[in-house]
């Protein structure tokens, strides 16, 4: 058993007769404040770029640095004084190289639920680069005042940790973003690869600008990531091309202040979800 080095995950263990292995950690909105300030519709829930993370982890540890693709099958609920016990679970490595991901959690000796399935693939991926020149040329700029209002009235109550939108532009079918996280969350940031509540905020100009273009007709969270590489971690700052390739995705260059490559995604495709499916 070994440290596992990361504020969602305490340990991982090795699986010799297998060759996996397991990383363990213990969620709750007291231990992890910032997962409180995930409110959707009416649900705090660990928000999908969390379980990216945990991939991303997972996939460090193993040598593997390209998110092949990560499908989200339940949310991971986190009612007020309720803890989650999680597991990253690594199977052995297949002859390609690739290796399946799948997290796991269970309320206190309560039965395991999965909430998410992936495979993790050995490499890195080429960052598209652009965003050297900021504000980028030839773009208008977005008023986003008011913005963390729309999006409660789109099913989003997001607290501090979360409205991190600073500034936003469009250029034809491109968005841009800029999202910063708050002085309180610093610190923690240092020790994830890309904060969960950064990258969430790294795509809400997109909502908002979908919203108000009236193409969002519902409330949609994560549903799968697709060729994800994490190219620099510790972020506390990010400038954001979003793309949309089809109405229900969504492709993310990430950079940090200076323009330096952060993260690839090379498509998010979200799905609608109601009150009901995240209440349970």
């Amino acid at each position: 058993v070994a440290a596992a080095g990361h504020p969602l995950l305490s340990a991982v263990v090795a699986l010799p007769a297998s060759g996996g292995l397991v990383f363990t950690g213990r969620l709750s909105a007291s231990s992890h404040p910032w997962i409180a300030d995930h409110e959707v519709l009416g649900s705090v829930l660990l928000p999908g770029t969390g379980f990216l993370e945990l991939a991303v982890r997972a996939g460090d540890e193993v040598g593997c640095g390209v998110v092949e693709e990560l499908t989200l099958e339940a949310p991971l609920l986190l009612p007020p004084g309720e803890a989650r016990q999680i597991q990253v679970a690594v199977d052995a490595e297949a002859g390609d190289g690739r290796r399946t991901v799948r997290i796991f959690s269970r309320a206190e000796d309560g039965a395991w639920t999965r909430h998410a399935e992936g495979t993790l693939l050995p490499g890195v991926r080429e960052p598209a680069g652009g965003l050297a020149e900021w504000p980028p040329a030839g773009a208008s700029e977005v008023d986003i005042d008011g913005a963390y209002t729309d999006l409660v009235a789109a099913g989003f109550a997001y607290g501090p940790a979360f409205r991190g939108l600073r500034a936003a532009w469009q250029r034809g079918d491109e968005i841009f973003a800029e999202v910063a996280l708050p002085e309180e969350a610093l610190a923690d940031a240092r020790r994830f690869g890309l904060h969960p509540a950064l990258l969430d905020a790294a795509m809400h100009a997109a909502i908002i600008v979908g919203a108000r273009e009236g193409g969002e007709k519902e409330t949609v969270l994560p549903f799968s990531w697709n060729q994800v590489c994490l190219h620099a971690t510790g972020a506390t700052a990010l400038r954001v091309r979003l793309t949309r390739p089809t109405p229900a995705s969504l492709v993310l260059d990430v950079a940090d202040e200076t323009g330096a490559p952060v993260l690839s995604v090379g498509s998010m495709a979200g799905r609608g979800v109601s009150a009901g499916q995240l209440a349970g």
